[in-house]
């Protein structure tokens, strides 16, 4: 029997293998199902009533080993209760930095972490880093260890011979990430090339309302392999996020697994999980103030504003990157072995000692 758990306390509702083959789900609830099947391991939902295969409620179990808990330690104490023998790993996927809220929620658990000698798993070194900074700050970071193991990319539909619309770009990310920015890009570059299109899927747990732009497709929330589908026979992944920084970006990953390079900025773990500086814009001051003024508007509010943003060349970095990928210049991307779900998994499997 695998005595190993990887307890969720925060997932918006219950998932399992089933939904991440037939629905659209976050992109930590996907990577939690697919490392815990890999490993044959337990999983355990906060909101979760009925038992399905090897996951389930949270019932006492004395006898589980190891426990991974996800992305809050504030569920410490419940996790010390049902499974009092366990070794404790917190896998954190949000970014964590001194004085922010989520490292108020690691200081308030700050002895139970000291206690049980927990292990933090990070998503990326660029996440890493900042946690490290936090545990220094609440003064455990001589008794917690942080390290890096990324998250794994599983790709059903390799590149292999699609045939690229180079009138298509894509936007698949939760809509907090970028979308209105996304739009206001679309916007200027339909200008310049009125053939082109936007599709635009989401996770599901966050909605835009509707989107009434010319060219633009709201697919909603997709399962994974049809989202996929489109990914991989797309021009570009358009992902100019800058406000949320990724701490992985599972949609970099994907994207270059499906052959699709991705339109994004210097921000978070982006070239760390992209290495590809041509894929990678910075973002000037210019937009940050553009950002920071128009933050709450809008898609359809914001329309006049990006028009008179495109006239002062705003967003003539996107417009040229894409014609020029239109053009043939167009990077060949492919899956990076780093997040092969394989080798990712072997890597939980060492640092948990589970045998298999």
């Amino acid at each position: 029997m695998n005595r190993t758990i990887f307890f969720d306390p925060c997932c918006p509702q219950p998932y399992d293998t089933r939904t991440l083959q037939n629905q659209a789900m976050g992109g930590s609830e996907a990577t939690l199902a697919r490392i815990a099947d890999s490993l044959g391991a337990l999983v355990v939902q906060h909101n979760r009533t009925e038992t399905w295969g090897r996951y389930g409620p949270p019932v006492p179990q004395p006898a589980i080993e190891r426990v991974v808990v996800n992305r809050d330690s504030r569920a410490l104490p419940m996790v010390r209760k049902l499974y009092p023998h366990a070794r404790v790993y917190l896998w954190l996927h949000d970014r964590v930095e001194p004085r922010s809220r989520r490292a108020r929620w690691l200081a308030s658990t700050a002895s139970l972490l000291r206690e049980t000698a927990a292990h933090i798993v990070c998503v990326s070194d660029f996440q890493r880093r900042g946690v490290e900074s936090t545990l220094r700050s609440i003064g455990v970071h001589d008794g917690v260890r942080a390290s890096t193991i990324y998250n794994p990319v599983n790709v059903t539909l390799p590149p292999g011979d699609a045939v690229i619309d180079p009138d298509t770009i894509v936007y698949f990310s939760s809509p907090n990430k970028g979308l209105k920015l996304a739009l206001d890009v679309f916007r200027a570059m339909r200008a310049r090339i009125p053939a082109l299109r936007l599709l635009v899927a989401n996770p599901g747990y966050r909605t835009e309302g509707s989107i009434d732009i010319e060219g633009v497709q709201d697919l909603g929330a997709q399962p994974q392999h049809q989202l996929h589908a489109h990914v991989r026979g797309a021009l570009a992944t358009l992902a100019p996020n800058w406000r949320i920084p990724e701490t992985f970006g599972l949609v970099f990953a994907e994207s270059l697994a499906l052959g699709t390079p991705v339109l994004t900025h210097d921000c978070g773990a982006a070239l760390e999980v992209i290495g590809d500086p041509q894929q990678v814009l910075r973002f000037p001051w210019t937009g940050r103030v553009y950002e920071a003024v128009l933050a709450e508007l809008s898609p359809r509010w914001r329309r006049v504003p990006a028009i008179a943003a495109a006239r002062l060349g705003l967003f003539d970095v996107y417009i040229e990157r894409i014609q020029s990928w239109r053009s043939g210049r167009r990077p060949h991307v492919s899956a990076d072995p780093r997040f092969q779900l394989t080798r990712v998994t072997e890597q939980w499997r060492s640092l948990l000692g589970v045998v298999l």
